[in-house]
């Protein structure tokens, strides 16, 4: 582990008000290692250099840390025994990242690439984490699964796709007075309003919507907060595809 690495995790997670133990750091660094030699041969990621790693990959996906959600801020115990789904969880973000954060977060990490669960499988192995599954399969398919659907606490996306689309794909996992939480990059104004239907028709209620730099000072993010209060009605998600080519 490069003394580089130690030194920036620390700092900048300093700002987010986050104490790492050495084992976290450790596997936060066994991670990173892995993600840039797998990254040599797949396409995982285009972030690859050691501290932008750091900020706008697992800083990035800890940056709900002391944000509200509900009456409640989240701290270090705020997950424990909770459950979460990662839709689209891609190399691993946010939800491998929130897995070391908060080990007693029982998680699940879903995608639609096997080869990207077979990398994820790989760092669970060497990181030794427990409660952490991975599943293979479009969300608009795994949401309608008895064993999936609505069994969640939380969910969380961190996706390149529109508010809306994210909303069908995340929500049907979401139990009643649960929470969608979506990571978003810049600002959020305009997709937060256009969205505006498709959360109500899906269940869910706008909670928080939380704009913030990374502790780069440059990169704008927005979390978006979305509580459930009332079931998805049972033709949502529609059928795979149909979300992204035509959002609600």
């Amino acid at each position: 582990m490069t003394e580089s690495f130690v030194t920036d995790i620390k700092s900048n997670t300093k700002k987010l008000s986050i104490e790492l133990s050495n084992l976290q750091i450790v596997q936060l660094y066994k991670f990173y290692e892995m993600l840039v030699e797998k990254n040599k041969i797949m396409n995982l990621t285009a972030i690859t250099e050691e501290h932008d790693v750091v900020v706008k990959h697992f800083i990035d996906s800890m940056s709900i840390y002391g944000l509200k959600i509900g009456d409640e801020i989240v701290d270090y115990n705020f997950f424990d025994n909770k459950s979460m789904i990662d839709v689209g969880t891609g190399a691993g973000f946010p939800g491998l990242v929130l897995k070391i954060l908060f080990p007693n977060l029982n998680i699940v990490l879903s995608d639609s690439l096997n080869k990207r669960l077979k990398f994820l499988d790989e760092v669970i192995t060497e990181l030794e984490l427990k409660g952490i599954n991975l599943v293979h399969g479009r969300a608009e398919d795994l949401a309608h699964n008895d064993v999936y659907r609505e069994k969640f606490d939380f969910s969380t996306s961190r996706a390149v796709a529109n508010l809306s689309t994210l909303s069908e794909y995340d929500l049907p996992f979401v139990k009643k007075n649960g929470y969608f939480i979506s990571y978003k990059s810049g600002k959020i104004d305009e997709e937060l309003k256009s969205a505006g239907k498709a959360i109500k028709l899906l269940g869910g209620e706008v909670s928080g919507v939380n704009t913030f730099k990374l502790t780069d000072d440059v990169t704008d993010r927005s979390i978006i907060v979305i509580k459930k209060v009332s079931k998805t009605p049972k033709n949502y998600p529609r059928k795979a595809g149909i979300p992204s080519k035509d959002p609600l």
